[in-house]
């Protein structure tokens, strides 16, 4: 069979991330996060999606490739007929956790997603290093997979188990195309990966009747995604293959979404909704996508519907649909998002509320909403490249991401917390979301194999390309090869970000040809940075990258030091869980106090915001040393043991104190306790500039 992948770059995709091929994270860091990755998360993953991790929550993941591959073995010898459908929910749990039956679908619908993600991941750790177990487990896997496709394309195990007559009936909420959608992105990533195109194979194949299912002929279904994910893949789906027939079939996804007549109406049966009445909301479905201005729902489907939007926007040029992604983006960044870059602020549908509402102990910020948005801004840089976009990219990264996953690679949050307090965890029904420990393992673990692939990945956020410029979105260490008119040139980059804010580029192979480097400004140095080695290169700063032209010499070698500062921040006056509060930040970090460090009773201290912020490297954790923070402020004496519940107000006793912070990210990897971002504060609180009323 040929081979699906395009060999030639297409025109429209000129601000691309690197092929894998051509870059390597060298990056101390990040690499030590790719090696947890690689040697510790993908195989403790591998076992747990095949309930073989004692007392973790069950999958049944592989369970159900299996049941589908022997389902479909036999239909095909004509050993038994396929079920008429059954719908047996949303989540199917056996009786028995232990003893599941050998011919039955359990866990959610989404469940076969999980393995796809775990593949995607696989692909970047073996671009990154050959390891041929991995790779061997891997390739069983997609033996399994498409054992259990069926003949005309169809791969969900959901429906092949419980009666494919029942397929494309609720695409509001079974989601096939949303699994297909990361069957894709997998299938895309191992073929580029490991030339093995069996999966991608498989994956065209179930794109092809998917295109004919859902034409724009009469009898074609004119249904769109509950959940966004498989137009994003569609759009890589043709980069990879050069196949317009995926490109269009996104590009219809997401011009039918939120036309009316509803379509999810006439999927349920259920009266047309009036002119004048939205819904579908939750499903970011209540609109048309370029009359969508502002960011609601759930903030998963939300994130991975406007990454989808943005790259139509890139490959159409639709400037209407690219001022949609710019205003949402805005929406969601200046109005909703958490400092720590989380995103969905409520438990309630896992979904983002009104503007400003930004609670941190009932805080959801789902570990695939963080992943989500760093999706949305690294393809609004290939759009146009702005520094806005990179700044939260880049916080999104290093905190409400990395926070998903332990040190040791083994327990993971779907939710990240601003705030913790044990006790309302399990006293509080309204906190019962909020963990003060991360699990071993969910029943709906969309989030751990999420974050291993972003984390493989990274490279792919942190430089782009065009024809004559490279951008530096992210200070990483690494190696890239640019093809220049004249060649093939590489650019290493060396690193001591998160920790300080040193970040230097050199070129080994010189350059014949002039070629462009755009470095990004981040807004956390506050235009406080130096550059040297830069004396005779042409010069100029747009959008928050400082560009640098030149004919690049073996003796070139660029140093910056962008000032990293600890600094007290505070939230727009109109977040009214922080009012009177301020949070820390070093460079892209985020820090916390824990109560291993400072005590009990967080909500008892407060910070004198004029004294200086000291910092000091200490080993947190075995193998992590870390810039600790240590802050000056007050703590109100502990209350007497029976006190009066209200009382006349009088000064609370108080005491001088020390307190200590640790980057966000590394909460609750030592003792299980009281947590908080968000401390009070005394001082010089307000806004540089801000005026009395």
């Amino acid at each position: 069979m040929e081979n699906r992948l395009q060999q030639r770059p297409d025109p429209v995709l000129q601000n691309e991330p690197f092929a894998m091929q051509n870059a390597r994270v060298t990056d101390a860091f990040w690499r030590e996060k790719m090696r947890l990755v690689r040697n510790t998360v993908l195989p403790h993953q591998w076992k747990l999606l095949n309930d073989a991790v004692p007392g973790a929550a069950k999958s049944y993941c592989i369970h159900n490739f299996r049941a589908a591959a022997k389902a479909t073995a036999r239909r095909k010898n004509g050993q038994e007929a396929a079920p008429h459908y059954t719908d047996r929910g949303f989540e199917v749990l056996p009786d028995e956790p232990d003893a599941p039956l050998p011919d039955r679908f359990y866990g959610f619908v989404f469940q076969d997603s999980d393995l796809y993600k775990w593949l995607e991941a696989v692909a970047y750790a073996l671009a990154d290093e050959p390891n041929e177990a991995l790779e061997a487990q891997a390739d069983a896997a997609i033996d399994l997979v498409c054992q259990a496709q069926q003949a005309d394309g169809y791969l969900d195990t959901y429906y092949i188990l419980n009666g494919l007559d029942g397929a494309f009936t609720n695409l509001k909420d079974h989601h096939e195309l949303y699994c297909f959608g990361h069957l894709a992105e997998a299938a895309v990533a191992y073929a580029q990966v490991t030339g093995k195109t069996k999966l991608l194979e498989a994956t065209c194949r179930w794109a092809d009747l998917l295109d004919a299912r859902f034409s724009d002929s009469p009898d074609g279904c004119q249904g769109y995604p509950g959940h966004p994910e498989a137009e994003l893949a569609l759009f890589r789906l043709f980069a990879a293959t050069g196949c317009a027939r995926y490109r269009d079939l996104a590009l219809r996804f997401l011009n039918r979404r939120g036309q009316r007549p509803y379509y999810f109406d006439k999927e349920r049966g259920c009266t047309p909704a009036a002119p004048e009445e939205p819904r579908y909301i939750y499903y970011q479905a209540h609109l048309p996508v370029r009359e969508q201005h502002e960011a609601v729902g759930h903030a998963v489907r939300a994130m991975y519907l406007y990454s989808g939007m943005a790259d139509a926007a890139r490959l159409t040029g639709d400037e209407t649909l690219l001022g949609a992604c710019r205003v949402l983006f805005e929406d969601v960044t200046a109005r909703k998002m958490y400092v720590t870059g989380g995103v969905g602020s409520t438990a309630d549908g896992e979904a983002f509320t009104f503007v400003y509402d930004l609670p941190n102990d009932t805080a959801y910020a789902e570990t695939c909403a963080a992943a989500g948005l760093v999706f949305f801004a690294r393809r609004m840089l290939q759009i146009e490249p702005r520094a806005a976009y990179a700044d939260v990219m880049e916080r999104v990264l290093y905190n409400g991401l990395l926070s998903g996953m332990s040190a040791d690679g083994k327990r993971f949050f779907y939710v990240n917390p601003l705030e913790v307090d044990p006790a309302a965890c399990t006293g509080d029904p309204r906190k019962r979301h909020v963990h003060p420990a991360r699990q071993a393992w969910f029943g709906c673990a969309c989030c751990p194999p999420n974050l291993a692939r972003v984390i493989g990945s990274v490279g792919q956020y942190a430089w782009t390309k065009t024809q004559d410029t490279l951008f530096v979105h992210l200070h990483i260490g690494g190696e890239v090869l640019l093809q220049t008119r004249s060649g093939e040139s590489h650019v290493l980059m060396e690193s001591e970000f998160p920790w300080e804010g040193n970040f230097s580029v050199r070129f080994p192979d010189g350059c014949g040809d002039i070629f462009t480097l755009a470095v990004r400004i981040p807004a956390w140095c506050a235009g406080q940075y130096t550059v040297e080695g830069a004396e005779n290169a042409k010069r100029w700063v747009r959008d928050g990258y400082l560009y640098l032209q030149k004919a690049w010499s073996v003796q070139d070698a660029l140093q910056f030091n962008f000032a990293m500062h600890p600094q007290f921040v505070r939230s727009n006056a109109r977040v009214r869980e922080n009012i009177g509060k301020v949070a820390l930040v070093r460079g892209p970090l985020v820090y916390c106090m824990e109560e291993a460090d400072n005590g009990e009773a967080l909500h008892l201290c407060t910070l004198d915001t004029a004294a200086e912020i000291d910092v000091s490297w200490e080993t947190l954790l075995p193998h992590t040393r870390v810039p600790v923070l240590t802050a000056s402020g007050f703590r109100i004496c502990s209350p007497e043991a029976a006190p009066p519940l209200y009382a006349p107000a009088v000064p609370p006793k108080r005491e001088n104190a020390r307190y200590r912070f640790i980057p966000y990210y590394l909460w609750a990897n030592r003792t299980a306790g009281e947590m908080q971002v968000w401390t009070r504060a005394e001082g010089n609180t307000g806004f540089a500039g801000e005026k009395k009323c």
